[in-house]
């Protein structure tokens, strides 16, 4: 059986994927872009402004919001240090109260809030946040730059957590044994797997844990 060819950008299987995140990576940074195949001209840079919403109680579900949309994603499995994760749900302000205490609360792991309305703006949502103490909304700024190596989706990006720059450069791909090749080849080998749940986490002092350096 061929394997999967992925295009960075595109929608593929699901992929494993290895990320770490620290202060600077310059001499990975370089051999991932002199390694790195031609990609699409969309990929070369993008910029974008999130809001996470990061939960003392879970470490599974990864809740983004974006333009006005959410996107949950929940840890499948861990395979030889890498981790998967699947879509768990999709959705859009104003959203419905059905929705919230069906699947955005329950993916938090915390105590329900009282909703007396049916549908709640963005930001009716994040007043609901702020006033549990086990969650946090943190605002991500993202810098990102494509790239391809060993036929596995890559990325090196500049990180602003509530402000606070980080460097992270990831690999991803349905096949594991390229992932771990790349890992090698840009030198990350023996940097640890954090991903953008950790990494927040450990930025606003919610896990008391450092980054890859």
């Amino acid at each position: 059986m061929s394997k999967e060819k992925l295009e960075v950008g595109a929608a593929s299987a699901p992929r494993f994927e290895f990320r770490t995140f620290g202060r600077a990576f310059e001499q990975q940074s370089f051999r991932m872009a002199r390694l790195s195949m031609p990609v699409p001209e969309k990929v070369w840079e993008r910029r974008s402004e999130e809001i996470y919403i990061v939960s003392a109680a879970n470490d599974i579900n990864n809740t983004k919001i974006r333009n006005g949309k959410m996107d949950i994603k929940t840890f499948v499995q861990e395979k030889q240090g890498l981790e998967q994760w699947n879509p768990l749900m999709k959705g859009e302000f104003p959203i419905g109260k059905e929705v919230l205490t069906g699947e955005v609360f329950p993916a938090f792991q915390v105590e329900m809030p009282s909703l007396n309305k049916q549908t709640y703006t963005l930001d009716e949502f994040l007043d609901m946040i702020k006033a549990n103490p086990q969650l946090q909304a943190v605002k991500v700024e993202k810098q990102r730059f494509g790239y391809m190596v060993n036929d596995t989706i890559c990325e090196i990006a500049n990180v602003w957590i509530n402000g606070a720059k980080l460097v992270t450069l990831n690999s991803e791909s349905t096949v594991i044994d390229d992932i771990l090749k790349t890992i090698d080849d840009v030198g990350l080998k023996g940097n640890e797997n954090i991903n953008y749940l950790q990494a927040i986490k450990r930025v606003i002092g919610m896990i008391d844990a450092p980054l890859a350096n």
